[in-house]
């Protein structure tokens, strides 16, 4: 029998699937393996390529892998499916990830450390927190307004429709309406320390890294989106330019090019969803005191005066996105170009 050398392993949680091939590509075995025994059979195997769908536990499982001197290899999900064959079967992905892993132009998802996934456990449990948040505010919106009672838009005055909740002597909310109100208002305010908890440790983080800290040095970025970066990106230099890395997070146009015609479309909304919307509300939160930054981008006021605010926040994502890789790859922190081009040489 031949030796194998490249292993084709699909994920599951229980039931997992590997195809091995030799090295001329012919198959050697498509097999069934539950989980308890799976190091087991790697163990035995002498060093080759695996290659396994980027999900969830793939990070782990590569790291665990990689201990029995394997190269393994993460793909992202949507470059393994051309490789697939007719019909979806975990016998047919575990195919297509075996050739698809020995592809020269194929492109590899970076292996994350167990601190890695921490901080990204810390900012997925916030996103989760700031759902809920969002979810319990507008079910008590929608109650109040039931019975005529109305609040201007905004977190900040959530406060005033608490305030009448809470008065017994108001006599516009009927006492089984008070009652169930003030359980999503006490949700709301047990959301908000959590929320609030989280992001203080985030800050201590920030400020304890050395990238982190050059990265806030950027107009937009705070802690949040320093500590998604360094939990999101292990590795910026895997990107060729800056624009690369702009497009692996969705922030540039969409391309329908046929017959020689160049036609872009919207941005592709590819790539990390949570770091692109980030970026977006960082971005915003520029355009908005955009009075203040007129000095560090003089060209914010005039493309705000002939595009939409959501189009001039997207194009200044996609400017911070590219400022973000320059200063992980280069080193040094922001500089407004405006008092970098007066100071004295």
């Amino acid at each position: 029998m031949k030796e194998v050398t490249t292993i084709g392993l699909d994920l599951a949680k229980q039931v997992f699937q590997v195809h091995g091939v030799d090295a001329d590509g012919a198959p050697l075995f498509n097999r069934k393996l539950r989980r308890a025994e799976v190091l087991r059979f790697f163990e035995r195997l002498p060093p080759c390529l695996v290659g396994i769908e980027a999900c969830a536990s793939a990070h782990y499982w590569a790291r665990e892998i990689s201990v029995f001197r394997h190269d393994v290899k993460l793909l992202p999900p949507q470059y393994v499916k051309p490789f697939v064959k007719r019909g979806k079967t975990d016998a047919a992905d575990a195919e297509a990830i075996s050739e698809a892993v020995t592809r020269k132009t194929m492109r590899f998802v970076p292996v994350k450390t167990a601190e890695q996934q921490a901080a990204v456990m810390v900012l997925k449990t916030r996103a989760l927190h700031v759902r809920q948040r969002t979810q319990a505010i507008n079910a008590l919106r929608a109650h109040m307004g039931e019975l005529g009672i109305i609040a201007p838009t905004g977190i900040a005055n959530v406060k005033a429709l608490a305030a009448i909740i809470r008065d017994e002597d108001d006599a516009r909310l009927p006492p089984a309406a008070r009652f169930a109100l003030t359980e999503i208002v006490d949700q709301i305010e047990m959301l908000a320390a959590r929320i609030d908890k989280l992001e203080r440790e985030i800050v201590v983080q920030a400020r304890r890294d050395d990238d982190m800290r050059r990265l806030t040095t950027i107009p937009g970025v705070g802690a949040i989106i320093a500590t998604a970066v360094k939990a999101f990106v292990p590795d910026p230099a895997g990107f060729k330019s800056a624009r690369h890395f702009a497009a692996w997070i969705g922030l540039t146009p969409k391309a329908h090019s046929s017959g020689g015609k160049e036609r872009l479309g919207q941005i592709s909304k590819m790539g990390n969803r949570d770091l692109r919307s980030l970026l977006t509300t960082g971005a915003a939160s520029v355009l908005r005191h955009v009075r203040y930054h007129d000095r560090v981008w003089p060209w914010l006021k005039g493309m705000l005066g002939r595009r939409p605010f959501k189009v001039v926040a997207v194009a200044l994502a996609n400017k911070i996105a590219r400022m973000i890789w320059a200063l992980l790859n280069k080193g040094g922190v922001y500089r407004n170009p405006i008092t970098a081009d007066s100071a004295p040489a």
